[in-house]
């Protein structure tokens, strides 16, 4: 097998936030496939960065009292302790507050200056005048100017889904300071992306560098029609690099943050006397992005568009995954279910998520739930009780004579094993894990029948030793076969099985040659059972009593009135009036995210029969989109088609709630069906 040379990275965390376990997700997807190609005997090498600019960060030092090179410099050692405690090895973990990355980007930006692909164009925003910064539109409130709602952000309005500019919102307010924006212009520079746009159709359209979905998804909203200039600069006042030849200007963090990939590989090359071209211009490279299905847009077109400007490599392949709920809805605080890594760490062992999260994963985008109580179930009767176990109970049948001289007849076992180890291995590289585990599994299960056929607990009563430590031989090469295969998700696991077996695990070919006349060691408990209690423990220790979202139980109730007196009962209405709203109950059919769009999701409505609408729902914050659908909701289906910025929308969905996360999505009890008008 010809060894390739393999670049890989993760999107880099943001430097203003812990690592949680959606986050890891991503990161150990990453890890898997990393593991898998380096015991394939490829060179293949791992490249992570903290991001670190942007004005998230030079607030939050602002109040902080300190600087913010102190801010990242402890976040970066928090992430890299949390990455560490679940076995995430990173070949080199940088930052993009480096020189090597403003070396980098100034690189970039010189291409692009060159080919005349900047432009300048006055920009106006809402200022803060007692921070002194622009304030982007999460930083400012206001009257929404379409319905008069209160407290909405700059955008858009979250009643009456109405988008506008920050500047036409009535009475704003910074969320910073409190103070009144003023309304000023300043200079910004554009790249003018458009210039790209008949090679990123040619680039998104190879079925190697996206998923089908993926590359639809940026065909139908995207390259269908003139690209938009990007915004790449922000002035001054800002945390990150300024722009060498327009001073007051710095590039904004979605110019930095992927050349952080870049950078960290050359301070890598830098401590292992590598050259950074043969790594980023070298059509002998691979060059794989593992990224979340929000960061599409900016993996997809604006980054392909900075290497082909500056000449690197283009990458080999865009790993887009989904989501990750828990126990069917968007991670909580005040159910627990917002985990942070490091409150995992202190009671449950990284191997459960690892095997978990290998179990559910695909090359899809899809979204995966962690449900507890079946995370507990699959780990226990899959990686404990089928694969643990069988060195459990055949390691002390062997503890004093080892292996046999000579491997046993077993069936076929180890052969067939070996053979289906090449069908595990394409699964690993097409990143369907899934796939892998489910492979992995059944070798399990014929492991285990055939132990459980052959009781080497009753040839040894008969005094049949010999044939007792030929069925654990069997069974163990059969464990050492398993932890070989499962050694990209559960490395800590396959550590001890080399531990036990005396031989260490160094190619995924080990798996194909049975060991014998070896010696083995005193067995010692490789992986105890999920206990629930330790669950539990998590849940109560994340769980933020004051932190209301989503879904909340009746054992929650608020009777209190204070939704009442924050939003009075409107004027009265006539019957007639009323009667002109057509209340319908409808089926969601398909929900999806509109990754430029802070708010909204994109429903897609069924009325019965092929009745279809589409609608645009401001309830991004509160659901995750695979929690909706085939959720029965109520609509208003006689509204006025509305032009929005995304779409079409034909309707509206009908929730509570004050807004933000706070929102409560109206559905039917059982026995409705969709199309049935609500009375």
């Amino acid at each position: 097998m010809t060894q390739r040379r393999i670049l890989v990275t993760s999107a880099l965390p943001y430097a203003n936030g812990h690592i949680h376990i959606g986050h890891l997700v991503e990161y150990l997807q990453t890890d898997i496939w990393v593991r898998f190609q380096k015991l394939r005997g490829h060179e293949c090498r791992y490249f992570c960065a903290d991001d670190t600019h942007g004005t998230a960060i030079m607030i939050r030092a602002r109040q902080e009292g300190r600087a913010e090179t102190d801010v990242i410099a402890e976040m970066s050692e928090s992430h890299q302790r949390d990455f560490a405690g679940f076995h995430i090895e990173f070949d080199h973990y940088g930052s993009t507050n480096s020189e090597a990355n403003k070396e980098r980007c100034t690189e970039v930006w010189k291409a692009l200056r060159d080919q005349n692909l900047v432009i300048e164009r006055d920009v106006t925003q809402l200022f803060d005048p007692k921070e002194g910064i622009f304030l982007a539109d999460r930083f400012v409130k206001g009257t929404c100017p379409n319905c008069a709602t209160p407290d909405q952000y700059g955008d858009s309005c979250e009643k009456c889904l109405a988008t506008y500019s920050p500047t036409d919102l009535k009475d704003p307010k910074s969320t910073l300071s409190g103070a009144t924006p003023e309304v000023r212009t300043a200079k910004h520079l554009f790249v003018t992306i458009e210039s790209f746009r008949s090679f990123l159709s040619e680039w998104t359209g190879q079925d190697d560098h996206l998923e089908s979905s993926v590359a639809n998804y940026l065909k139908g909203q995207f390259l269908g029609k003139e690209l938009r200039d990007w915004d790449i600069s922000r002035p001054a006042p800002y945390f990150g690099f300024e722009i060498p030849d327009a001073p007051g200007h710095y590039w904004y963090v979605w110019f930095d943050a992927p050349i952080g990939y870049i950078a960290s590989t050359q301070e890598w090359c830098a401590k292992h006397n590598q050259n950074l071209d043969d790594w980023w211009r070298s059509d002998q490279t691979e060059i794989h992005h593992f990224i979340g299905k929000d960061i599409t847009y900016f993996h997809a077109l604006f980054w392909p568009s900075m290497l082909k400007a500056a000449g690197f490599t283009l990458p080999t392949r865009v790993q887009v995954h989904g989501f990750l709920t828990v126990n069917g809805e968007k991670m909580s605080k005040s159910k627990g279910t917002f985990i942070r890594a490091s409150t995992y760490l202190e009671h449950l062992n990284p191997t459960y998520l690892r095997y978990f999260y290998a179990s559910k994963l695909t090359p899809r985008e899809d979204d995966i739930d962690l449900n507890l109580e079946e995370f507990a179930q699959k780990v226990n009767s899959e990686l404990v009780n089928k694969v643990v176990n069988l060195a459990s109970r055949s390691a002390r049948f062997v503890a004093d004579t080892g292996l046999s001289d000579a491997y046993p007849d077993d069936d076929g076992l180890f052969e067939n094993g070996a053979a289906t180890g090449e069908f595990i291995a394409e699964a690993y590289e097409a990143k369907d894990y899934n796939k892998a585990v489910r492979l992995i599994v059944g070798l399990a299960d014929r492991a285990n029948e055939y132990f459980d056929k052959m009781a080497p607990w009753q040839l040894k009563k008969e005094g049949k030793l010999d044939e007792a430590r030929n069925v654990c031989s069997v069974a163990l090469n059969l464990f050492r076969q398993l932890t070989i295969y499962l050694a990209p998700v559960v490395p800590q696991l396959s550590t001890e099985s080399a531990r036990l077996l005396g031989t260490e695990i160094k190619t995924w070919d080990d798996a194909k040659t049975p060991l014998v006349g070896t010696g083995v060691q005193p067995f010692k408990h490789l992986l105890t059972r999920v206990d629930m209690k330790d669950v539990q423990a998590v849940i109560d220790a994340s769980t933020d009593a004051s932190t209301e979202t989503a879904g909340a139980s009746a054992a929650t109730s608020d009777d209190s009135g204070d939704a009442l007196a924050a939003e009075p009962i409107a004027d009265e209405c006539t019957f007639e009036d009323f009667m002109k709203v057509d209340l319908r109950v409808a089926r969601v059919l398909k929900a999806e995210t509109i990754p430029e769009a802070r708010k909204l999701l994109k429903l897609t409505l069924g009325l019965g029969g092929d009745e279809t609408r589409t609608v645009f729902a401001g309830i991004k914050s509160a659901y995750e989109p695979s929690a909706l659908e085939g959720r029965l909701v109520v609509m208003v289906a006689n509204l006025a088609p509305r032009k929005m910025k995304f779409g079409v929308s034909e309707g509206m969905v009908i929730a509570a709630g004050p807004g933000k996360e706070d929102i409560y999505v109206l559905s039917p009890d059982d026995g409705a069906v969709p199309g049935q008008r609500v009375h």
